[in-house]
């Protein structure tokens, strides 16, 4: 099939010579105090008017994302221009940052990130990356434009970044774009952070007291450090197999992407040389995904705007840093060929320390793993049957288990992190791929116990879909995707916190391939169900759904 030919759209094409435009500095201004949720994030519970067309035109709806918008505490609030810039080629935008005076030095009750985006004609998706003082705080990518315009934005708590926002910054972001003649769109974008004060009784967030880009495999971390996480940016992208890493087959399977491995991907972190953390990767759909953008112009799928970073807890490893040596922590992903790039790993270390302590010493003394596992085997088509389908059946798994003990001002601490990751998938496709499908499960379950306290989180990443090439070059992809996490926290055995999340897409889209955009007569009908239960959502529970025809939004609903 020609998916191959339209899927890889991140950077796949040459580059064209431009200029960026709008590098200024970030500047500040005083805002009024902001009420739990903005208006301009307040979700609708309306049907769109009328019905929708019978096929797409030039003009759609601005893309809407489910998930609930960042709750703001109603208290004074600073607003900083952190970016302001028009995306036309590869070069970044650079400018400074100053953080604001008027609502609190360093003591902020929440900041909140906002992107604001527009582009309009036509320009495929793009990834893009914001860093303050080398500290990576957002990732995301853009939808793809309707030839008359969209608007979109991104809304982000930033506040565990709190160490490196209290200091003047330098910042950078790009969203690597190509304009010329066919590629019209300009991807002109303006980031802002708002501060919100913190009320003199209330209790500080806990956020952690250093953040540090590993920006080069050797780090040395304060020497007094009493817990640490990292988290990883990571994404496959660049316009290559990897971008599709999930659907790659060993090299004996006649297809068009090949991974000697076959499909199966984890991400690992080590200390020193040493596994120190494993995961399994998002596997994000970018707006352009599985051939069809129709998909994905009203409705992205999940994380596509706010990639979320793999988190590791490293606090076992505390110790052995601790010494004041330098020391090596490097992010790999495993399954990708030897030599081949396509994958971003952007680290930052949250670290936390014992302000009693000018240094803290330990034991790591526990670290276990299985062998793990990757197989694919091919089952090749019946030769001389029509329509008859290559099979790739993949299963991979590991385990890793890590206990260290650190000894600090308020006594003797264990940690033991224990971490199971599995993925399963079934792909099928014909010679030719003019149908080629994917029916995967992706499993990664993690429990931290810290003393008396444990926390289970089991996320579970699921992708069914189909693309088919027919008749006067129809070409049709059906697709659902689906990220769900259940978290509990135990303390003495008894549940004191739950949280659940269930994020869910679904679509349905045909044009004809092969011809110019306005031959392509592509209809679509695309819902996405955004739930969140527990503490980990506003008030406790949140459920809103978006349904989409055509381009336009029939059902903007919420449950709660």
């Amino acid at each position: 099939m020609r998916r191959h030919r339209t899927m890889g759209v991140l950077g796949a094409i040459a580059l064209a010579a431009a200029t960026l435009a709008g590098a200024g500095p970030a500047h500040a201004t005083t805002a009024p105090a902001a009420a739990a949720y903005p208006a301009s994030a307040q979700p609708a519970a309306t049907t769109a008017a009328g019905d929708p067309p019978a096929e797409f035109g030039t003009d759609w709806h601005d893309p809407l994302t489910a998930a609930p918008p960042v709750t703001r505490p109603a208290t004074r609030s600073c607003e900083v221009t952190l970016a302001e810039a028009q995306f036309r080629d590869f070069t970044p935008y650079r400018g400074s940052y100053a953080p604001p005076r008027a609502c609190g030095a360093d003591h902020w009750a929440k900041v909140v990130l906002r992107l604001d985006g527009k582009v309009k004609g036509r320009q495929y998706d793009r990834l893009g990356h914001l860093s303050l003082g080398g500290v990576e705080i957002l990732r995301t990518s853009t939808p793809q434009p309707s030839p008359d315009g969209i608007t979109w934005s991104v809304e982000k708590d930033v506040t565990r970044y709190r160490d490196t926002l209290t200091r003047p910054q330098p910042v950078e972001m790009l969203i690597g774009n190509v304009v010329n003649d066919t590629y019209t769109g300009v991807i002109d974008v303006k980031v802002t952070l708002t501060f919100y004060a913190a009320e003199r009784s209330a209790a500080a967030p806990d956020t952690p007291d250093r953040v540090l880009p590993l920006t080069s495999p050797a780090v040395s971390t304060p020497r007094n450090t009493e817990r640490l996480l990292a988290e990883v940016y990571a994404t496959g992208s660049g316009g290559g197999c990897e971008e599709y890493w999930y659907m790659t087959t060993p090299d004996a399977a006649p297809y068009s992407c090949k991974a000697a491995d076959g499909p199966h991907r984890e991400v690992r972190i080590s200390v020193d040389g040493r596994l120190a953390g494993i995961a399994a990767p998002f596997p994000t759909v970018w707006t352009g995904g599985w051939s069809n953008p129709f998909l994905w112009y009203v409705t992205p799928g999940p994380r596509a705007f706010d990639v979320q970073p793999v988190l590791y807890d490293l606090t076992p490893y505390a110790a052995l840093l601790n010494d004041g040596r330098p020391h090596r922590i490097e992010v790999t992903v495993a399954g990708v060929p030897a030599g081949q790039s396509g994958w971003s790993t952007p680290t930052n270390l949250l670290l936390w320390q014992d302000e009693a302590r000018e240094v803290v010493t330990g034991a790591l003394t526990r670290h276990e793993q299985s062998d793990p596992a990757n197989s694919s085997r091919w089952t090749p088509a019946t030769p001389g049957t029509p329509g008859a389908e290559h099979r790739l059946d993949t299963e991979g798994a590991h385990r890793l288990t890590v206990t260290g003990h650190l000894d600090t001002s308020h006594g003797r601490v264990t940690t033991t992190v224990t971490r199971a990751v599995r993925g399963t998938s079934v792909h099928r496709w014909t010679d030719g791929e003019d149908r080629d499908a994917l029916s995967a499960t992706w499993t990664d379950e993690e429990t931290v116990t810290r003393g008396a306290t444990a926390t289970r989180t089991a996320r579970t990443y699921t992708m069914d879909g189909e693309t088919t090439l027919g008749a006067g070059d129809r070409l049709r992809t059906v697709l659902s995707l689906g990220d769900r996490a259940d978290t509990v926290t135990l303390r003495g055995g008894r549940s004191v916190d739950t949280t659940r999340l269930d994020d869910r897409y679904t679509g349905d889209a045909t044009y004809t391939a092969n011809v110019p955009r306005d031959q392509r007569h592509a209809v679509a009908t695309t819902t996405v169900r955004h739930r969140v239960h527990g503490s980990g959502a506003p008030g406790g529970c949140y459920d809103r759904t978006v349904s989409a025809v055509q381009g336009t939004v029939t059902a903007d609903r919420r449950r709660c």
